[in-house]
């Protein structure tokens, strides 16, 4: 075996070939066999080989290691010595170049599943997310820690996640595996954001999962039948507060979450007006109701009962939390609307309905009405007046219409109680 000088940079017309490589044997001291371009050889008395390259950086003589013999073929050792010298003539170090990639595996290795989901929770925190939605992110994220929580997201393939879904979909939990491929794909679109992940593989996944039937909320949205629920909720005998809260929602039609959120200091009754700040709506843009005759008189039954306190409608027994959240949908089954006849969001859909088969509204103050953005851009710019001339008019008349059909549901049940 004949043992070369070690080149200090530049090409050499002296090479290896693979067969010198395998018959290299360990000798009494470690020694270098040369093969080109700063690429040699580094035998040890045990008979371990590893590649090495000389180059030079910054005037000094520098030396890399490119991996074992043979793991590392001389074909390969050459491929790497390829790279290494054009880096050099980019003006890189290679060495310093080497420690970064290692750290930067090192920081993708810690940059979990579970790490990074976290810090995107964290931001949906500071953006002002409503509580009831931050509850329902971490809810749906469970689901996908025990078999992703602690893989680096970077290697997270798109089947890996398929395989968490498929296992909720196999409960017959469609809607939720729907949901959680949604809140997956935003903690990876975060990730690609900050620099741990390539992409998101989340959006291979479209159309992998089945589509759950749409299933509307119960709602009552016949004239008659309104008429007799309104009846029924003026019936109602349970706690005040409750009381009050059910008896105001038909009225002011705002999603469960705003009205169980409602405080005092929202309300400006000189003005007649609930100014909803935009961190309790699930648009995030700020929203008003206009306050009918009614709906100020509902108030002003409440108010002796719970003025002194944050929330017109709080917690029973914990004054300082708003109402909890399946009671009023406990207190119309307690009327007798349970079992999918009608829910407290139901108010929406009765509202919408009958408003808009009126024909005396727009349906552009409807939507408003109800807190809806226009999806057009173009339209939401020249929507400057948000129709709250005609909303003041609309709540008002839908007042006045709840009352009248609370009268005629009243007068037809009449005779048969006189009866």
């Amino acid at each position: 075996m004949l043992v070369f000088p070690i080149p200090t940079g530049g090409d050499t017309n002296v090479a290896l070939n693979a067969l010198q490589v395998q018959n290299a044997k360990g000798r009494d001291r470690p020694y270098k066999v040369a093969d080109s371009g700063g690429l040699y050889l580094f035998v040890q008395p045990s008979g371990q080989r590893y590649w090495r390259l000389a180059y030079r950086w910054d005037r000094k003589q520098r030396t890399m290691a490119l991996g074992v013999y043979p793991d590392v073929s001389l074909a390969a050792a050459r491929e790497k010595r390829d790279a290494t010298r054009k880096m050099l003539a980019s003006g890189r170090d290679p060495v310093a170049v080497a420690r970064e990639e290692e750290r930067a595996a090192k920081l993708a290795e810690q940059a979990t599943f579970k790490v990074i989901a976290q810090e995107w929770f964290s931001k949906c925190e500071r953006e002002g997310r409503a509580d009831i939605t931050l509850k329902k992110q971490q809810w749906l994220l469970d689901f996908a820690y025990p078999k992703l929580g602690d893989r680096p997201i970077a290697r997270i393939t798109a089947h890996e996640v398929y395989e968490v879904l498929k296992t909720i979909e196999a409960k017959g939990h469609h809607e939720t595996a729907r949901r959680l491929r949604g809140t997956c794909g935003q903690v990876f679109r975060y990730a690609v954001a900050t620099g741990r992940s390539e992409r998101d593989v989340c959006a291979d996944l479209r159309g992998a999962l089945v589509t759950p039937k749409v299933k509307h909320l119960a709602a009552i949205t016949n004239a008659r039948e309104v008429g007799e629920l309104m009846e029924a909720i003026d019936a109602f005998d349970g706690y005040r507060v409750t009381h009050a809260a059910l008896r105001l929602a038909p009225h002011l039609f705002v999603r469960p979450g705003e009205l169980r959120h409602a405080e005092w200091a929202e309300f400006d009754f000189k003005e007649r007006v609930w100014a909803i700040p935009a961190e309790k709506m699930k648009m995030r843009r700020p929203h008003f109701v206009p306050l009918s005759r009614q709906a100020l008189a509902i108030l002003d039954d409440v108010r002796p009962v719970t003025a002194g306190q944050r929330y017109v409608f709080p917690c029973q027994g914990k004054r300082d939390r708003p109402m909890c959240e399946n009671t009023l949908n406990l207190a119309l089954q307690r009327l007798g609307y349970g079992g999918g006849r009608m829910t407290a969001h139901g108010f929406r859909a009765m509202a919408s309905t009958l408003l808009n088969e009126s024909g005396r509204w727009t349906a552009d103050a409807i939507e408003r009405q109800l807190g809806h953005v226009d999806a057009n851009a173009v339209r939401r710019v020249y929507a400057r007046g948000e129709y709250w001339p005609e909303r003041i008019r609309m709540m008002q008349a839908w007042s006045d219409e709840l009352n009248r059909l609370r009268a005629a549901a009243s007068f037809a049940a009449a005779p048969a109680r006189a009866a």
